[in-house]
């Protein structure tokens, strides 16, 4: 039997065409059109890179024409044969059929989500509240379609936007734990993970940072961390300095298990808080920022407890933020007298030092530690305290400044030793002591 070769190209023209008609309402793209109609286009554009001998390509067609009709005068629907049209296929690494790529203001994105019509409708409605935020604030906007609550500063229980631009100085070398989620806002695991990732980051609050980068927008960093499926989670310890010192989390993802995990990673990589001296008011408000429990406690004056007697005060200070680290407490020390205003507020009256004192600084509410000034006092004391015993007090007003105490800056503890000063020997020589002389 002959054969007419020149038959066979147009066999497999007519197999491409037969994908999609000018009913469907998806437009041909070639080479030459491609950049007039999409690159320089106004409009949002779903392009499809596919080959016609291609299965999954023939299984797309009718969820892709669906998807064609569902978008109607909301975004434009393409599609090239990329046996044909080399060129754009090319620029874009195509290397696999079908692949799918939404195109707004002159960015691409590569869609990875279900080859249904819903599924790329869900992704192009993404893409417009993102373009549209950017559009508003004048630029390129930090935020997503998974993050638009977030503060980008990462206020405490926040979870952090990160992005190209800004994660190696938030998340390496920090002096913080972070879980960082690479998420796909098209991804449908992603989403069922957003409210699970708010919980827990609310609930960590300062203690571990969640985190949060796009992967389809911040393609760099994806690259780096080799980002192969979504939602990716991983765990960086405090300093880390390399996508090597990440962490990957394989663990259930509700925010129970995910605060788990972060509790159990926090005990032992996170150093303890730093017990400060309250010299003023910035400082003893940045210790007791967003903590659970301020810890103050009134040293003796250097006078009647030297450097010695004061530092092994500290030192046990410190070695009872090492015990509680876990819980979100803030730790602060006071030379007696020094901040006369906190001391009325505490209701600190002539008992002796040292003297222990629990403050909520959201609540404005302190209870004052009764017993033994020891470790194992101070322990108990406060473990009394988190499970909601002791008599607690609340500050009145006239004691505290723009919500908070009233602090004075002072100098600080030169780590030194002090005398009191040498009282100078009185002359009573020239003194007429006679009982009978005038007043």
């Amino acid at each position: 039997m002959s054969v007419n070769w020149w038959i066979l190209p147009l066999f497999f023209l007519s197999g491409a065409l037969a994908f999609y008609a000018p009913s469907d309402g998806v437009v041909e793209l070639t080479d030459a059109n491609f950049d007039s109609k999409v690159l320089k286009s106004d409009r949002i554009w779903i392009v499809e890179f596919y080959a016609p001998y291609c299965g999954h390509c023939k299984n797309l067609v009718p969820e892709y024409k669906k998807a064609a009709k569902l978008l109607k005068g909301i975004a434009a629907v393409g599609a090239i044969d990329s046996t044909t049209q080399q060129g754009i296929p090319s620029k874009y690494s195509i290397k696999g059929y079908p692949t799918i790529k939404i195109f707004a203001d002159k960015k691409s994105i590569d869609y990875n989500g279900p080859r249904t019509a819903k599924g790329i409708a869900d992704a192009v409605k993404k893409v417009i509240g993102k373009t549209l935020d950017e559009r508003l604030s004048g630029g390129k906007s930090e935020k997503s379609g998974k993050s638009e609550k977030s503060n980008k500063k990462g206020k405490g229980g926040d979870v952090v936007v990160l992005t190209d631009s800004n994660f190696e100085k938030l998340v390496f070398n920090s002096k913080d734990a972070w879980m960082v989620e690479f998420y796909a806002p098209w991804c449908g695991h992603c989403q069922k993970l957003e409210p699970e990732w708010k919980r827990a980051a609310k609930e960590m609050g300062e203690k571990v940072k969640f985190g949060a980068l796009d992967a389809t927008a911040h393609e760099s960093m994806a690259r780096k961390f080799s980002i192969q499926g979504f939602p990716t989670i991983k765990f960086f310890a405090p300093g880390s300095s390399s996508a090597s010192d990440a962490e990957d989390y394989q663990g259930p993802r509700t925010s129970s298990d995910l605060v788990s995990f972060a509790e159990s990673k926090f005990e032992n990589v996170a150093p303890p808080p730093e017990v400060v001296e309250g010299v003023g008011k910035e400082i003893i408000q940045e210790a007791c920022k967003n903590k659970q429990l301020c810890i103050f406690t009134f040293l003796p004056s250097i006078y009647d407890c030297q450097s010695e007697c004061r530092r092994k005060n500290i030192g046990m200070l410190n070695e009872l933020a090492m015990v509680f680290k876990k819980r979100a407490f803030g730790w602060v020390w006071i030379e007696a007298g020094a901040q006369p205003d906190v001391e009325k507020a505490f209701e600190i009256g002539d008992s002796g030092y040292p003297v222990l004192v629990a403050l909520s600084p959201s609540k404005l509410k302190f209870t004052t530690q009764i017993g033994q000034f020891s470790v194992e006092g101070i322990r108990e004391f406060l473990n009394s305290v988190n499970y909601g015993k002791g008599r607690v007090t609340s500050i009145q007003a006239a004691h505290l400044s723009d919500n908070f105490l009233k602090i004075a800056e002072i100098q600080p503890w030169d780590g030194k030793d002090k005398e009191l000063p040498v009282m100078e020997d009185i002359d009573l020589s020239d003194v007429d002591l006679d009982e009978k002389s005038e007043l």
